[in-house]
Parts: C-alpha cells; structure tokens; sequence
C-alpha cells in the first residue's frame, strides 16, 4: 500500500531541512514535532475500540516502512509519513479524511 496522498508528500520534498532553509528558520527541530510526538504517546496508551498499532507494533512498522517505502524522507519526516501509513492502512483514517486535514493545514499556513 502507498496510497496517493502520502506518495504525493514525498515526491514534493518539503521537508524541514529544506523548508527551514528557505524560510531563514534556524531551529532544526520541525515545530510540527512535538504534536508527533504527543500522538504516538496517546496511540501508545489507546483504550479504543479503533485499531491503532500498540508501541512495538507502530515503532516495527515505522521501521519498516522508513527502510523499505519511505527511504528517501529524513528523520522525523519519515516517522510522520510512516504513521499515516499505518493508521491509513488499519482504517483508523481515510485517505479522504487525510486529504482533508492537510488542504485545512495548508489553507491555514497560506491564509
């Protein structure tokens, strides 16, 4: 599974190193960070009925698909990408629904 959306995230390579350059920002932390962050401890500690990857099973899948289908995306960009992937794929979110969130993000960032 790559669905389109994520594929198209990777193919315009907008990732932070290249963003903060040309921006001027010299954090080298991306900000959207710690909200990354903040998820993947909520997933860790999920009481849902949903089917959200447990700790192990989301840092094997993150692994997994960082080295095989997301091998060009630097840290922690590939994290971000491999997450949605997983959750994407256990049907926790619809590509529909990712869309969604990242052209509500974008509108945001452009306005």
């Amino acid at each position: 599974m790559n669905p389109d959306t994520l594929r198209q995230i990777v193919e315009r390579n907008q990732v932070w190193s290249v963003m903060a350059a040309k921006y001027g920002v010299e954090n080298p932390v991306p900000p959207w960070k710690t909200s990354l962050d903040g998820l993947c401890d909520a997933l860790d500690h999920a009481a849902c009925d949903a089917d959200v990857p447990n700790f192990k099973e989301r840092r094997d899948e993150e692994d997994e698909l960082s080295a095989a289908v997301y091998p060009t995306l630097p840290y922690p960009e590939n994290q971000l990408v491999a997450l949605a992937h997983s959750l994407l794929a256990r049907g926790v979110i619809t590509e529909a629904e990712l869309q969604q969130r990242l052209s509500t993000v974008r509108a945001r960032l452009e306005a």
